[in-house]
């Protein structure tokens, strides 16, 4: 009787972890930014993940244990890679409000360059917006994934915000604002 709980508990185990793939790719994408390696670092995390599941001591944060591991392999491929180039683009997301063409280009622009501007941050701070502002994890929460102390969390953070508004104003200021569209009468 215990075998058949243990199976059914890591059967239910495993189908949580291919239910967080999608959220850690997109993290690992957003701290490596290609696409590959964003496949391999989730591969290896959960694959880590399976083999360590006695070491989780609340089912309730397995999202964020599995960041935490996720940020582990992470760290180790910087430390084996140095230096990483990135060298492939993120897609275009669209965010369409009134579905006109205009509009379609004006918010998938701002998104290129709000995303270009964090691929642009030191890896230390761009570890900590993306888990904070995309994740929203709580400064503790970053702070246990990270291994860190969470006023460095915090400062990390808030020097992260303020390179990517200056970044973002200096686009604009250069004139790389979205241009305006004329609409035709």
């Amino acid at each position: 009787m215990d075998l058949l709980k243990f199976i059914g508990r890591t059967r239910q185990f495993e189908q949580r972890l291919g239910e967080s793939r999608p959220r850690l790719w997109r993290l690992a994408h957003a701290w490596c930014r290609n696409r590959a390696l964003a496949d391999d670092l989730v591969q290896d995390a959960l694959a880590k993940g399976l083999r360590n599941h006695a070491q989780l001591r609340d089912e309730e944060s397995l999202h964020a244990w599995l960041c935490g591991i996720l940020a582990h392999c992470w760290h180790d491929h910087l430390r084996a890679h140095r230096p990483m180039e990135d060298v492939t683009e993120m897609d275009e997301a669209v965010l369409v409000a009134d579905g006109s063409p205009e509009t379609e280009y004006l918010q998938s622009e701002i998104v290129r360059r709000v995303r270009q501007a964090v691929a642009e941050l030191p890896v230390a701070q761009r570890e900590v917006v993306t888990l904070v502002d995309l994740e929203e994890f709580s400064y503790a929460e970053v702070a246990a994934i990270l291994e860190i102390p969470i006023g460095t969390v915090m400062s990390r953070l808030s020097r992260a915000r303020s390179a990517l508004k200056e970044r973002l104003r200096d686009q604009n200021a250069c004139g790389l604002a979205a241009p305006r569209i004329a609409r035709v009468k």
